[in-house]
């Protein structure tokens, strides 16, 4: 199970840190990944991590302004988002990918999923 926390709505230029607990698998075995999505458009890419955090990616929409990270021992993965822009708004969403070894883009490489979070930019 994935739990996401830590939306909300913010001003055009601030921060948010959104949160992703796991539970009921080994959590260091998993690629974790955060996606976002707007409605009517399909589900987008965003961060990705490997198993013990030595490799990342990002979509180069938010490269260079947000930041995943992961705690094993907490069995948690972090969303830090700084400049935050109006078309960051989206339901951000948590996934994990326990057969990768390799950082994914691809969502459907991911088992499971969280319930999502809601971003709100306002300019």
């Amino acid at each position: 199970q994935l739990l996401e926390s830590g939306g909300g709505l913010v001003q055009a230029g601030g921060s948010l840190r959104l949160s992703c607990a796991a539970s009921g698998r080994t959590f260091s075995t998993a690629v974790m990944g955060w996606f976002r999505q707007v409605p009517g458009k399909e589900r987008e890419f965003v961060a990705t991590i490997s198993r013990i955090g030595s490799s990342t990616s990002y979509a180069d929409s938010v490269k260079g302004r947000f930041t995943i990270s992961r705690d094993n021992a907490k069995n948690t993965v972090y969303l830090q988002m700084n400049s935050l822009k109006p078309e960051d708004t989206a339901v951000y969403y948590c996934a994990a990918d326990f057969g990768g070894f390799l950082v994914t883009r691809t969502s459907s490489d991911y088992d499971y999923w969280g319930q999502g979070t809601q971003v709100t930019v306002s300019s």
